[in-house]
């Protein structure tokens, strides 16, 4: 077990070392500046830009960039719907998959560009190579890079003052896409590859066992895809069971870049944030306050899941497991390395906590965003508190920014209690409940924490589930597709507009009645907020989930 907890050690660490120069180069790439990559990627990126006929040169206002961001995103929703249903008659399918029925594609479009990929089929015989490719792969990268562009977006208008324009969307997202996440991307999946990940055009392998049988092995184009579901917080896996299936994750090297992967580019834009703002020490703070949170829920993981290994690989230890449970919900990335419906009951909680907060580093770009809501909450409280106008950098924060900031944090648990208590209804109103819908094999506290985890993992678009939910039916095919769709725009159009509104406010000096941004006594307000709130919204389903399940098994 101690050499567990160093591993567990050395991964947290080493990703926060690499995240600091990544994060100063991501601010490099977003203000235009010159990188050591340029002479390569910066060709690429002007061709992206001049076939789909972008004026780099063109700013945007937040209104804009929004549609832009929208517009984008509905045109990539219709095309790759069309593929995933007609993948039958196109090419590269060598095994033949069918085509999927229209409300597993509605659900698995909505799911990926969101950036959530919940998955309600298994990647290997749900999908062909063609649309692994050219649907997975493609909406790996540019909803990952669609996150990036809207926080940088909302820097931006964090740092300027009486800016009109936050940037250009097709431009930043093109610059995440080209310029981070490929060159990224290329030499982890070198790294997976030479683990034993595969990546070959060629169909299944048929192979006799010891006994004699016939064996179907899936393989295909894995290595590509697991390198950028990790990296871009997309999570979705190749194979059913994700990265805890030995050819998406084979060896403990290959699990400790797919954890590195998971965690750098998020960690990284909190330094961003620092470089844009030219406030370094508020930086650190905001991360200071992000480690507050994610390190005591990695120990009590650790603690609860220690001896126990029902749904977890031998290959990794129970301390890798729950460090990836942890890592995995906290960045909105979602994919596994166990199965997290075999959890402990407060092992369990602890990936949900994750989500709830939904602000803990959190995917690409988005859980800056999220961090940015909860610091206007907290700045609000304490100008309440000491009698002076809330501000944030010098800027005044009044109504307009206290109702968007509002509108961004309540629509997170509206979405998942809402969204739970229908389920129950439903499930409980169809006949005997221990039988009704095929949903659930373990009625009582246990199922209800597997629909609430649902709908916690749909709203904060991570896509990880507690298995053991029967999900593939037209009733969560519908309902946790519409869940993604909108807890994924409302909370990034909400800090757009918070963003622009503050980017048009002249910028104040701070006095000495001020509460400091960059202060240790502002990281606790902010973390107390956080903790406060959470609590306040979701400890409710958390006793009638997780602890009534941990108190009935103690008892």
């Amino acid at each position: 077990m101690a050499l567990e907890l160093i591993a567990v050690t050395v991964t947290i660490a080493f990703s926060i070392a690499t995240s600091i120069p990544l994060g100063a180069y991501m601010f490099r790439v977003f203000s235009g500046a010159r990188t050591i990559a340029d002479p390569v990627l910066v060709p690429l990126e002007r061709l992206v830009l001049r076939v789909c006929g972008v004026d780099a040169g063109a700013q945007q206002d937040w209104r804009s960039y929004a549609v832009s961001l929208l517009a984008s995103n509905a045109v990539m929703w219709v095309a790759t719907f069309a593929i995933v249903s007609a993948q039958h008659v196109l090419p590269i399918n060598p095994d033949g998959i069918a085509a999927m029925e229209p409300a597993l594609a509605f659900n698995t479009i909505s799911s990926f560009v969101t950036n959530t990929n919940l998955q309600h089929y298994s990647g290997e015989s749900g999908l062909s190579y063609f649309s692994q490719m050219f649907v997975i792969v493609f909406l790996q990268f540019v909803t990952a890079a669609t996150g990036m562009a809207a926080c940088v977006a909302a820097m931006r208008g964090l740092a300027g003052q009486r800016l009109a324009a936050l940037g250009n969307f097709y431009v930043d997202a093109t610059r995440a896409a080209v310029r981070i996440l490929l060159p990224l991307s290329v030499p982890l999946a070198i790294v997976l590859m030479s683990q034993g990940t595969p990546m070959t055009f060629e169909g299944a392998a048929r192979a006799a066992t010891v006994e004699g049988a016939s064996q179907t092995i899936a393989r295909g184009v894995v290595a590509g895809e697991v390198a950028i579901k990790q990296l871009g917080s997309n999570g979705g896996g190749y194979f059913g069971p994700n990265s805890a299936h030995p050819f998406e994750n084979p060896t403990p090297i290959s699990n400790f870049a797919e954890l590195w992967a998971i965690a750098v580019i998020p960690m990284a834009m909190v330094w961003t944030l620092g470089h844009f703002t030219r406030r370094r020490r508020l930086a650190l703070v905001v991360f200071a306050v992000m480690l507050a949170l994610y390190l005591p829920m990695v120990g009590v993981a650790i603690a609860q899941e220690t001896g126990s290994m029902e749904g977890k690989e031998v290959r990794f230890g129970t301390a890798s497991s729950a460090l990836w449970a942890v890592t995995t919900t906290v960045t909105s990335n979602g994919s596994v390395n166990a199965m997290h419906d075999s959890l402990t009951p407060i092992g369990g909680l602890m990936p949900m906590i994750g989500m709830w907060l939904n602000n803990i580093f959190g995917g690409v770009g988005v859980g800056v965003i999220n961090m940015l809501i909860f610091i206007i909450v907290a700045v609000f409280v304490a100008g309440m508190m000491i009698g002076r106008t809330p501000e944030f950098l010098g800027k005044k924060v009044e109504a307009r920014e206290m109702k968007l900031a509002s509108l961004a944090m309540l629509w997170h648990p509206l979405a998942i209690l809402t969204g739970t208590a229908v389920a129950c209804s439903v499930w409980a109103s169809t006949g005997d409940p221990a039988t009704a819908l095929g949903w659930l094999k373990n009625p009582g506290p246990h199922g209800f924490s597997e629909m609430l985890y649902e709908f916690t993992s749909s709203a904060a678009n991570n896509g990880s589930g507690f298995e053991g939910l029967g999900d593939n039916t037209p009733f969560w095919n519908v309902s946790t597709g519409l869940v993604m769709m909108l807890s994924r725009y409302i909370p990034i159009i909400a800090p757009l507009a918070l963003a622009g509104a503050l980017a048009a406010k002249p910028s104040a000096p701070e006095t000495a009645g001020s509460l400091r941004a960059d202060s240790a006594v502002f990281g606790f307000t902010v973390w107390a907020v956080i903790v406060i709130l959470g609590l306040l919204m979701f400890m409710p389903v958390a006793v009638l989930g997780p602890i009534a399940e941990s108190l009935a098994v103690r008892g």
